[in-house]
This record gives C-alpha cells, sequence and structure tokens, in this order.
C-alpha cells in the first residue's frame, strides 16, 4: 500500500522539510525530493541553486539573514553513484565518510538534532546507492527537560516499483511542532507527467504561507543521465 504524497501535504500546513526516496515504476530510475519550509523570517528567506554537485541553501535578501547556522548548507550532493540529501550540514559528513570507506549510520552519530530549543528540529538524511538500494535516517530528540538523542535508520535494499518513501522533520504543526513519528511513510511515483509534472504536483500541494524551496532528481540507473528541477517561492 502507498499514499499520495500530495494528498497527505494538502493536509498538513507545516512539515517542515521533507525527503521522498524512491523509483520509478519500472525502476529504470531514482527519484529524489527535497523541501524546505519556514515559519521565522529567517527560514523563508531562502532559495536553492545548483552547485557543481548538487544543490545548496542561499540568502535571497543577504542582508537580512540573521543566523546562517541552521538555514545555509548543502541539502543534496552526489558523488559518483552516491546521491546525499539531509535537511542540514550533515550531508558533508556522510559525503567525507563515504568518500573514505566508511558508512552512512556512522557519519550520522557525529550529528544529533538542530540545537534551536525548545524545537529541537529533528535531523532527517538519505542516501541513494549504487544498485538501487537506499536509506532514511532520522535524529530527534527524546521528550523531557534534558533531551537525548534518538538516533533511527531506515534500509531499503530492493527498489519497488513507483514507490517511494517520506520522511519529514515535524508530524504538524504546533507550538513547537512534534517530531515526525513512526517509519517514512510508503508513497507513490507518479511520473506519468514527467519529473516536471511529479515534482510540480508536490509543491503546489505545500502549503502556501509556509513552503520556501523544493528540488526534485531523477537519475537513469543504466546511464546516470540526470533530470532536475528547481522551485523557489522567492524570485
Amino acid at each position: 500500500m502507498s499514499y499520495d504524497i500530495c494528498g497527505l501535504l494538502r493536509k498538513n500546513p507545516y512539515p517542515g522539510r521533507g525527503i521522498t526516496i524512491g523509483y520509478s515504476e519500472d525502476c529504470t530510475s531514482s527519484v529524489l525530493l527535497y523541501f524546505i519550509m519556514g515559519r521565522s523570517p529567517n527560514s523563508r528567506n531562502r532559495v536553492f541553486e545548483k552547485t557543481s554537485d548538487g544543490i545548496r541553501t542561499k540568502a535571497f535578501e543577504p542582508d537580512k539573514l540573521t543566523d546562517p547556522s541552521l538555514v545555509i548548507y548543502h541539502p543534496v550532493r552526489v558523488w559518483k553513484d552516491h546521491i546525499i540529501v539531509t535537511n542540514g550540514m550533515q550531508t558533508d559528513t556522510i559525503l567525507e565518510y563515504i568518500k573514505n570507506g566508511k558508512g552512512f549510520c556512522g557519519a550520522l552519530y557525529e550529528w544529533e538534532y538542530e540545537p534551536d530549543p525548545p524545537i529541537n528540529t529533528a535531523r532527517i538524511s538519505g542516501l541513494i546507492e549504487p544498485g538501487g538500494s537506499f536509506r532514511l535516517s532520522i535524529l530527534k530528540a527524546s521528550e523531557g527537560e534534558a533531551p537525548c538523542c534518538y538516533r533511527y535508520f531506515f534500509d531499503y535494499s530492493k527498489p519497488l516499483p513507483g514507490i517511494g518513501r517520506f520522511i519529514s522533520t515535524y508530524e504538524t504543526d504546533g507550538n513547537p511542532p512534534p517530531p515526525f513519528i513512526g517509519e517514512p511513510v510508503p508513497v507513490a511515483i507518479n511520473l506519468a507527467g514527467g519529473l516536471d509534472g511529479f515534482a510540480s504536483s508536490v509543491w503546489e500541494s505545500l502549503n502556501f504561507d509556509n513552503k520556501v524551496s523544493l528540488y526534485a532528481r531523477e537519475t537513469v540507473i543504466a546511464t546516470r543521465e540526470t533530470r532536475e528541477v528547481i522551485f523557489n517561492k522567492n524570485v
């Protein structure tokens, strides 16, 4: 069973940051979506910009950027046949671990949830590996005044036709917003209208006031041919 990701997002005013990884219906392509949302002026003052190996976040109005530490980073980086996606600076740690023959999980033991109390935003991360397998992770805080870090890892060793997995930093809106609960949600990857059509439908499903940027990437497994789409609310 899989869910309509657009239907899920339309009902959720604030999932925060979200990762979806999956495969086309014929399993010939991997598909990645990453979006960011924001409630504060600092979080909303961003755009996605392409780099030589992925994308980075960039201040839309640099003179209004107050604290770059949790909002400026590389969400997506690609090295050889590995595609890394995260909601923070852990992207670079994962990349260095992979380059040195180490693992995805080990890299994330270098990190905890974000230091933004009382929210304690979860860190979400994903990795698409050669051969069709992929991984997702969430690092989130326990409840209480002195929280510890709970680390969850999810491995998907076999591509499923037209199915992806979705995970976000928050379950929904709140004050503070509660962290994502449970396992990544199975969602349908619908490329009938191409990557542009799928990405556009997800973008339009995000809450208008809170959405900031969305990135989508399709990679043909056999040839490594890549298609990319970026939506920025600030243009």
